[in-house]
């Protein structure tokens, strides 16, 4: 004989499941939408500036007009921020893929859609010093189609505190 409290918890447990079902398919559903942000296929599946090989005259180039910056001395809590300018010198569309920071304290903004060869572009990144203090050197990682895939980028700042400045 099956007692009321075994029903209710194998009720539960049928719930439980179809709830389950139900989220993995909603979430299936929204993952699968179509993005209004397209990117040339030829610019991703390049299979020259995925590998070493190829003629390096047909792929894109990021040429940055500085890779470091030193902010000097900044008092503890500020928020400041630099830009650095490159070109696509390459033959080939260039294609930003992702910027990522050494610390939590250093925030980027780039450009999301390819760079045509010949054209400019800029990538601002800011840096605050809240919670920082002494000699601080970060990097920058900007990850393109090129080869090599990475550049990176470094920003440096002497952080004091108020009543030591």
């Amino acid at each position: 004989m099956i007692t009321f409290a075994a029903m209710t918890i194998k009720m539960n447990f049928s719930l439980m499941k179809y709830f389950i079902l139900f989220l993995l398919l909603a979430f299936a559903a929204v993952s699968c939408q179509n993005s209004e942000q397209k990117i040339p296929t030829n610019v991703v599946h390049n299979a020259k500036s995925a590998s070493k090989k190829g003629n390096k005259n047909d792929m894109p180039v990021i040429s940055f007009t500085k890779t470091e910056h030193d902010f000097g001395k900044l008092i503890q809590g500020e928020q400041v921020s630099v830009i650095f300018k490159f070109e696509n010198t390459g033959n080939l569309p260039l294609l930003i893929s992702k910027v990522s920071a050494s610390c939590g304290c250093t925030a980027s903004k780039y450009p999301t859609k390819p760079i045509a060869p010949g054209e400019e572009g800029h990538l601002e990144v800011t840096f605050d010093s809240k919670g920082q203090r002494g000699m601080q050197n970060k990097t920058v990682t900007v990850l393109t189609n090129t080869q090599p895939q990475s550049t990176i980028l470094r920003l440096k700042a002497q952080v004091s505190t108020p009543d030591s400045y």
